[in-house]
């Protein structure tokens, strides 16, 4: 039985990872799931979430933006559209960016409500000539 797997982490950008761990938990399509050494072989895409893996008695986690993941003879591959280590990510920069994409996504939701609003009123408004029409048919 095999002690440690063997940890592949890549981006677009670079090899982020390339170490032998205990445990890999990643976030799967389907929900979170673990790899433990001897995992049987699969092969499966990864969401937006948190990559989580210990090493040395420490556990260290990764930001993913989704992927694929391939277990195989004790090696963890993964291969992910965006990717960061925890560590390296500057958190004031992340909490700035996530008050701004809010912000963004609240302006798109009420730009939404306010066109949903006017076709719902325009279409009143066509039913309204459409009804007074028929009485004169």
């Amino acid at each position: 039985m095999a002690e440690k797997l063997k940890l592949e982490l890549v981006s677009p950008e670079r090899k982020l990872l390339d170490i032998e761990v205990d445990e890999v938990v990643a976030p799967g399509v389907e929900g979170d799931f673990g790899v433990l050494p001897d995992h049987t072989p699969f092969l499966t895409a990864l969401n937006i979430g948190e990559l989580i893996y210990k090493h040395d008695k420490t556990t260290e986690y990764a930001a993913i933006d989704r992927g694929f993941l391939e277990v195989n003879n004790n090696r963890v591959i993964i291969l992910a559209e965006g990717a960061e280590l925890g560590r390296e990510i500057d958190l004031e920069e992340a909490i700035r960016r996530k008050v701004e994409k809010e912000k963004e996504l609240e302006t798109a939701r009420q730009e939404e409500s306010h066109k949903f609003t006017k076709a719902e009123i325009e279409l009143r408004r066509e039913l309204n000539r459409v009804s007074v029409a028929e009485r004169y048919k």
